[in-house]
């Protein structure tokens, strides 16, 4: 088979992994190599400084000895096969990066013949862009679950980060649906990983030009979707890998139907892609905003408001903690108001040590002030024009009031981020 036709098939068949952002490293070419990887690198987006940039996302090869039920290349689904050679792969990589279409790779594959093998051949093609072709640049692979510990340190050697998909949120569901697979061999490479990473860290400190092992750190992978679990376990299970496993990063992808299958959604499902667009909210108020997962759900109230944000919805139930004045709350507090974010908050901090902040200096900050401004208050006073007062506000917006109130003229789209985005809102308590 002609390299390009492999090159169609395998880039095709890698489109279902999600887990392709930020490098998350800054390094730059020694001298006799080329390429560089900057920590503002992201797959089919744009860096800090406005450029586009893009990484060659493909598989070393699409035949796999797994037969999990939700994957496009399982060993029972009837679809092309094509595997690359390490060195038909790394010369593509370096080919494209010297046309400038690419600045770094994500490779990933299926299990060809076994764990161990499939991790040699990703290590051969990484030790051929590495050390023959002198490459520099960004490089995503995956840990190939049940390798052999000294192929995983290996592989860390030559890529900046690595990642182990669960694939599914518990148990029960890998067992039913990836039956080759068990939650061990699963976290126990990343266990592995982590434990590396610390190691190689205090190398680093006591010895300068220590070889790093996966600069980046180690990300991770769960299909939402395709299984029962609700957002409230998702979500520790999330906030439990973070805490546990200091993954940089745990996606969620969306549930695509690619093969029909009774243990799975059929074929005309469409794909949950605002559940998972409020899994990503909640992600970053866990790695950002100083909340819990225990915060934003529990087990009476299992899964996110379609029509609200988290954070803003947190907020609506939990009027007693509002509103607070931008000029003497705490960082974390202010972290709490929807509307003001990381920036915006490091700037209220700093700029009222200056002198006391008024609404109008709050939008020069960056705050958004239509959601902020029922939350908050200056030294004391509101906005200007709220004429209801501000508990009384909060508890008429309730998701659950708005539910029971049976407006006909209701019409909040799903898509849309916050409440206070829809135009409609009345400052006396109804939607008209």
């Amino acid at each position: 088979m002609d390299v390009f036709d492999k090159l169609k098939i395998l880039t095709d068949a890698a489109k279902y992994d999600v887990a392709c952002t930020s490098s998350g490293v800054n390094k730059k070419a020694t001298p006799g190599s080329i390429g560089n990887a900057s920590a503002a690198g992201i797959c089919h987006s744009f860096s800090a400084d406005g450029r586009c940039i893009s990484l060659l996302k493909v598989l070393m090869t699409n035949i796999c000895s797994y037969d999990c039920k939700y994957c496009v290349n399982r060993r029972s689904h009837d679809t092309p096969r094509a595997s690359f050679t390490p060195r038909e792969l790394a010369e593509l990589t370096i080919n494209f990066y010297r046309r400038n279409y690419i600045e770094g790779l994500f490779l990933s594959s299926g299990v060809l013949k076994s764990p161990d093998y499939t991790c040699e051949q990703l290590i051969e093609a990484l030790r051929i862009l590495r050390e023959e072709y002198r490459f520099s640049g960004y490089i995503h692979a995956k840990a190939i679950p049940g390798a052999d510990s000294l192929l995983l340190t290996r592989l860390g050697m030559l890529a900046d980060r690595m990642s182990v998909n669960i694939e599914l949120p518990s148990q029960n569901s890998l067992q039913l649906l990836a039956p080759d697979k068990t939650k061990h061999s699963i976290l126990a490479p990343m266990s592995y990983i982590q434990n590396r990473i610390q190691e190689n860290s205090r190398d680093i400190v006591k010895y300068r030009h220590a070889p790093k092992f996966v600069p980046a750190g180690q990300s991770t992978q769960m299909i939402i979707g395709a299984t029962p679990e609700t957002d409230f376990q998702i979500l520790n299970l999330t906030e439990g890998l973070y805490k546990k496993y200091k993954l940089k990063r745990v996606f969620f992808s969306a549930y695509m139907p690619v093969a029909e299958d009774s243990l799975l959604p059929t074929l005309d499902t469409k794909p949950p892609l605002l559940r998972e667009h409020r899994l990503y909210q909640a992600d970053w108020l866990l790695r950002f905003y100083g909340f819990s997962a225990n915060e934003l759900l529990d087990q009476q109230q299992q899964s996110f408001n379609p029509y609200l944000d988290p954070k803003c919805n947190w907020a609506l139930h939990h009027v007693e903690f509002f509103p607070i004045d931008v000029n003497s709350a705490p960082y974390h507090d202010l972290l709490r108001v929807p509307g003001i974010g990381v920036t915006s908050a490091m700037r209220i901090v700093t700029a009222r040590r200056m002198s006391a902040l008024r609404f109008d200096d709050l939008k020069k900050l960056g705050v958004v002030l239509k959601r902020a401004q029922y939350f908050i208050t200056c030294s004391g006073k509101t906005r200007e024009g709220n004429k209801v007062s501000q508990n009384a506000m909060l508890r008429s917006l309730l998701p659950e009031k708005m539910v029971e109130s049976g407006d006909s003229h209701f019409s909040l789209r799903p898509e849309q981020l916050s409440l206070f985005d829809q135009p409609s809102l009345s400052l006396q308590g109804r939607i008209c």
